[in-house]
């Protein structure tokens, strides 16, 4: 299986985004970790790499309950954007509502929700769920 070049994360929780960068090189899930605690800052980024070219993340793991931006926000800005290239979005909460998964299975651009803590066998599924986007 091959490991994601530019993976992103975007997480207000630090010791979560601390752990799962740490399993991320556990399961050799990405070569390069983009954090973000806020949607805003990674919609900036992100505007400004598709404007500069710039090499986008492949795929993007996405908090839902975030201050400021949430994850829902961020999804109805993101889909606004004219990428070069296919992202793929994973959702990971904390939420066990069902209407969040019925909301989140509402956008075309979200590939699965996963519940957290995320487990290695979450991560090896979002890794061969990217590498069947790529083909």
């Amino acid at each position: 299986m091959k490991k994601i070049d530019i993976a992103c994360l975007i997480d207000d929780d630090e010791i979560f985004t601390f752990l799962i960068s740490k399993q991320m090189r556990l399961v050799n899930f990405r070569e390069h970790l983009l954090v973000f605690n806020a949607g805003d800052q990674a919609l900036d980024y992100l505007k400004s790499a598709i404007k500069t070219g710039e090499k986008l993340p492949s795929v993007i793991l996405l908090d839902i309950n975030m201050p400021v931006l949430d994850g829902w926000q961020f999804l109805d800005e993101f889909i606004k954007f004219d990428l070069p290239e296919k992202i793929t979005i994973h959702i990971i909460s904390s939420s066990i509502d069902q209407a969040d998964r019925l909301k989140a299975a509402s956008y075309q651009e979200v590939s699965n929700f996963y519940i957290k803590p995320i487990t290695n066998d979450n991560l090896v599924e979002m890794l061969n769920s990217a590498e069947r986007d790529r083909l």
